[in-house]
């Protein structure tokens, strides 16, 4: 089975129970108003695309390790560093948005919500970024 096969299965695998067990895990906080029309379907689509990405998240902690390997110049500091943030930054949304929706407006929630996840998706980026910059530092110059 070629690796994108392999990649899609899991990602569908995890994001379908991911998309129905989200509500369930997390019920909305019933002091929240209930979306109707068109905020309802954008809610659905939010919804899936944050399982979509969980389900990604899942599949490149599962088959990504090899290519970061290959972008990290053999340092295993910046790669398990890297291969760990952008796995964090793929499948943290659906526990994120869910606990969202799930906490509301109550002020300790969501500073749980923003240490828990906001600031842990910029130590993600700042760790992907830095190796994204020395990739490219140490990359063969090529006119374009």
């Amino acid at each position: 089975m070629k690796t994108w096969h392999k990649v899609l299965l899991i990602t569908l695998v995890f994001a379908v129970p991911a998309f129905a067990l989200g509500p369930m895990i997390w019920p909305p906080d019933p002091h929240v108003g209930t979306p109707a029309g068109m905020q309802l379907a954008l809610f659905i689509l939010l919804a899936a695309i944050t399982a979509i990405t969980f389900g990604l998240g899942i599949a490149f902690l599962l088959y990504g390790l090899p290519l970061v390997q290959r972008v990290t110049d053999g340092s295993a500091s910046r790669t398990w560093a890297t291969f760990f943030a952008t796995g964090w930054m793929l499948l943290s949304w659906w526990p994120h948005d869910n606990m969202h929706k799930h906490n509301g407006m109550e002020l300790g929630g969501l500073l749980v919500i923003e240490y828990l996840f906001h600031v842990t998706m910029m130590v993600a980026g700042l760790i992907v970024a830095y190796n994204l910059v020395r990739s490219l530092q140490s990359a063969p110059k090529t006119n374009v």
